[in-house]
């Protein structure tokens, strides 16, 4: 039987879920806004800002109505697959061009979520865990390059203090979720990054400034960054990264409604797709990120017992609380990049053994699904480390062919339907495909 619980057990509940996905939801804009030298008061807005927005989309997904949201118990974050394209974006073009490619694949997605919801059959587990396995590879060398301080360039990169600072982290974080039991394991990255960085800060390399010069209390404003561009191949780029997180998030509503022993619909995915769409669309409005299910939540709807929607609007409120304060923004900016490298090495390791895991499930006696996966891997992580081999096309073209993940995408879609036809987009896939996504998220 389904558990219920009090307001202040839902309470208790909505700050684990909190705690839960945190770490995750940070990560987005310290990476961007490091690679893209934003200064200690942007950054503080971005983290801020991005806390906020994780609640507001989290509501809008559980706020079921006629015109959107799925209504589970569905916490929404950044989507860490947009991470490299958004990068690539602001640093070829302009950020306000990054926040206007956002816009569009948010309206994108609002738009083809009817048709979305019909065309799922595309993505069968070969093509999903080709790309997530892409998506966890490509952004393992970020970590690594943290892990050596951030900038190749710099003196002290790859110092003793920097790998090690790196290392312990993810020490750190491994001894937590081997020997903690329940919820402390769940949140293993967290404690490892605040461990690490009450190791860093030990060795006096930790600045406090960022908090001291934080306003305690701020509101949101649109357009921050200035007034959106729109360039076609950063938007085609971002609609494809769309598309990718649609594809994560359909695995996560069906797991959502084993749990819940609901049958999804067709009705339930559009409603849900198209509130990440709104979600999205403000992202790009006051300039933070694209929005999708985090499937580390669902696990700890497992772990609890209590299902429903409760805590998750209690979860939703704190983030978006702790969103209008900018000295708990800046708390995350304070954590010195080579502790954030150690977590984020743990958490695309695992993004990529998810991909794994999935492709485990696919029939690899069939020829054919091997070049899918053994193609698309291969253009994927051939381009994510030399982009620049399509140096001499338009710029723009470069830009949406520069990309690992995008590449990996087409690749592995366009080589399924190529090889089967219509036995590529046969039923069973697709329950193939639910079936072993529910087996990753628990």
């Amino acid at each position: 039987m389904m558990k219920k619980a009090n307001n202040t057990q839902a309470a208790l509940l909505g700050l684990q879920h909190l705690l839960a996905m945190y770490s995750g939801a940070v990560a987005v804009p310290l990476l961007i806004g490091t690679a893209l030298d934003f200064n200690t008061e942007q950054m503080t807005y971005l983290v801020s800002i991005d806390i906020f927005m994780c609640g507001l989309a989290t509501l809008l997904q559980l706020m079921r109505n006629r015109y959107f949201g799925i209504g589970l118990p569905v916490v929404l974050g950044c989507a860490i697959q947009a991470v490299e394209p958004l990068k690539m974006i602001g640093s070829q073009f302009t950020i306000q061009t990054m926040y206007g490619a956002i816009i569009v694949a948010g309206i994108f997605v609002c738009l083809v979520s009817g048709q979305f919801s019909k065309v799922k059959r595309l993505f069968p587990p070969v093509v999903t865990g080709t790309l997530i396995t892409v998506i966890g590879l490509t952004l393992i060398p970020i970590a690594v390059q943290n892990i050596g301080g951030g900038n190749a360039s710099a003196k002290d990169f790859g110092s003793l203090t920097n790998i090690s600072l790196g290392f312990v982290t993810v020490i750190l974080i491994l001894a937590i979720q081997v020997f903690a039991k329940g919820f402390l394991s769940s949140i293993a990255v967290l404690l490892g990054l605040v461990s690490g960085s009450l190791v860093a800060a030990a060795l006096g390399l930790v600045s406090l400034a960022p908090l001291h010069e934080a306003p305690w209390f701020h509101i949101p404003q649109p357009f921050y960054f200035g007034v959106p561009h729109f360039e076609w191949s950063s938007s085609v780029t971002m609609i494809i990264i769309a598309l990718v997180s649609m594809v994560e998030s359909t695995g996560v509503y069906f797991a959502l409604g084993d749990i819940l022993n609901k049958k999804i619909t067709e009705k339930d995915l559009k409603l849900g797709y198209r509130a990440e769409g709104m979600a999205v669309i403000l992202g790009g409005i006051f300039n933070t990120f694209p929005y999708t299910t985090f499937s580390q939540n669902v696990g700890l709807l497992e772990l609890s017992g209590i299902k429903t929607k409760r805590p998750i609007y209690w979860s939703a409120g704190l983030l978006m609380l702790l969103g209008l304060l900018p000295k708990a923004g800046a708390l995350a900016t304070m954590i010195p990049t080579p502790v954030l490298g150690g977590a984020m090495l743990v958490m695309f390791a695992m993004i990529s053994v998810q991909g794994i895991r999935i492709l485990a499930s696919v029939d690899f006696t069939d020829q054919r699904n091997i070049l899918v996966v053994a193609v698309s891997i291969g253009l994927g992580l051939g381009v994510s480390i030399y982009p620049n081999i399509f140096q001499n096309l338009p710029r723009t073209v470069q830009l949406f062919l520069g990309n690992g993940i995008v590449v990996a995408s087409l690749s592995s879609v366009l080589l399924n339907l190529a090889f089967k036809g219509r036995e590529g987009l046969a039923k069973k896939d697709i329950k193939q495909q639910v079936r072993v996504l529910e087996e990753v998220d628990k």
